[in-house]
């Protein structure tokens, strides 16, 4: 059997200040026909087990374009006709093929194309024909629509928030789109539209039981798949919005009665599932009221994974002024202040302006005297289990708090983003981190308490504050909504 396996990965916030363009690829763009990125390929989750599955059950693996970039603003026209366009004369030169497994994201939006994976599976279609099975592993954070639906064999999203289970699902859509290219099973699809914006994390009740639950459900009764997709709320198009993607074997009526029903339950259960965010100033005053630490304070607003800058100065500001000590503070994206961290170097006092540089919602920049306690030039963390560059970083000390700053803008994700400039995040009592909740696997053993910090940022959950003129209404929490 002949494998085709390729790849683009973008979460598109239509209010991002942060042009996207074929560079904002470039830290993560793998192309195995000319060996370009081929020593970070297992970096590439998803993407990469695809190969290794393909190449274990002795298939030809045609390896194409794989490319991803921090969530950031609709991405330019021909850039992306670009990238598209190299995946689909792989294809063509690679034909006929018995399988295609992309990895996708589902939120990835460009100028002139609301659906880019749509266009992608659309047109991957018109390719192979009717028959060839294509399989999409999505985000949880996936805006499922039409067109997707329409030309795909199978779309199947990662289940956990934080994404722990790329690995997992890729194996799952793997096996699934083998047994229909051998004819052991003829999926269908359907969807159930679930009109709701929220931020919904699967470590906590009652969501946990419900993902296990639907995980149930797979593999009896003919029902092969089931996935709960939050939706990016953050993108501005009618199809946009959270739903449930059930895939039955040859049954479309028990897939559709399935979607319909845990579809039903997701939304009913929206209020109680939703992360229990505490406002800035009384997320710092039951912070210093633990005994004990460290207590994390996810400052999800200013969350890089879901399109914000990275440098809003909110957090930090407050905690300067409360005068409060023995705190860390990851990550501020600055590489400007970074560059005269390295010029002053490791011990030196300096007086730094940071934060605050990409827009309205990144706040004012603060003017501190920092001292530099550490610099690093290939610093990494690791997101998934892959390793993942933060580019020139510095450590800096300011009264009392150490704060680390950036170049390449992305989430906090693991305990490296303090460990690899020098600070102990065990020692702190306050580790103040920007990410929503990918944090989560990485700290949650370590804390002592976790507050969600609803800081004011380019990602709050006050939607009214968002332009929003296309999405489909009505949509909760904005609308009365009943189902």
């Amino acid at each position: 059997m002949k494998l085709f396996v390729a790849g683009i990965s973008h979460e598109t916030n239509s209010f991002s200040p942060l042009p996207t363009s074929k560079r904002s690829f470039q830290e993560l763009m793998i192309r195995p026909k000319t060996g370009q990125g081929l020593d970070r390929l297992n970096d590439a989750v998803g993407y990469c087990d695809f190969i290794r599955l393909g190449e274990e059950s002795q298939m030809r693996v045609t390896k194409s374009l794989y490319c991803e970039a921090q969530p950031s603003a609709p991405m330019g026209q021909r850039d992306y006709e670009e990238l598209r366009d190299e995946i689909l004369d792989d294809l063509k030169a690679d034909m006929p093929v018995d399988m295609v497994l992309l990895m996708l994201h589902g939120a990835h939006v460009a100028q002139g194309y609301d659906d880019c994976e749509g266009d992608i599976a659309e047109r991957v279609r018109a390719i192979v024909g009717p028959k060839v099975p294509i399989g999409i592993e999505l985000d949880l954070h996936a805006n499922v629509t039409r067109k997707m639906l329409a030309n795909a064999t199978a779309l199947m999203a990662c289940k956990e928030y934080p994404h722990i289970d790329f690995a997992e699902r890729a194996k799952d859509l793997f096996e699934l789109c083998r047994r229909t290219a051998k004819g052991e099973v003829k999926p269908v699809m359907a969807k159930f539209d679930v009109p709701m914006l929220g931020n919904f994390p699967t470590t906590r009740e009652p969501l946990r039981s419900f993902v296990d639950e639907t995980a149930a459900m797979e593999g009896k009764d003919g029902i092969l798949s089931v996935s709960l997709i939050h939706g990016f709320a953050w993108a501005d198009f009618p199809e946009m919005g959270a739903s449930v993607v059930v895939v039955a074997d040859g049954d479309s009526a028990k897939a559709k009665a399935l979607a319909e029903t845990l579809g039903k339950r997701f939304f009913n259960m929206r209020e109680k599932i939703a992360s229990p965010l505490v406002s800035l100033e009384p997320a710092l005053d039951q912070a210093l009221a633990e005994p004990t630490g460290p207590v994390v304070m996810a400052d999800r607003s200013d969350n890089a994974g879901g399109g914000a800058p990275g440098d809003s100065t909110y957090v930090l500001d407050a905690m300067l002024r409360r005068r409060i000590r023995n705190a860390a503070l990851a990550m501020i994206w600055d590489p400007m202040s970074v560059q005269s961290c390295f010029d002053a170097g490791v011990g030196a006092t300096l007086d730094l302006r940071i934060g605050g540089k990409t827009g309205k919602f990144s706040g004012l920049p603060l003017d501190v005297t920092a001292t530099v306690t550490a610099l690093a030039e290939k610093p990494r963390q690791f997101v998934f289990g892959a390793a993942a560059p933060l580019g020139h970083s510095a450590a800096i000390r300011v009264e009392g708090i150490d704060v680390v700053l950036n170049s390449i803008r992305q989430q906090t994700f693991s305990l490296e983003c303090f460990t690899e400039l020098g600070i102990d995040p065990k020692t702190k009592k306050i580790l103040a981190v920007k990410s929503a909740q990918h944090f989560h696997a990485a700290f949650a053993p370590i804390a002592a308490r976790i507050l969600y910090v609803d800081a004011p940022g380019a990602l709050s959950t006050d939607y009214q504050q968002y332009p929003f003129k296309r999405m489909r209404r009505p949509m909760a929490p904005l609308d009365p909504v009943t189902l």
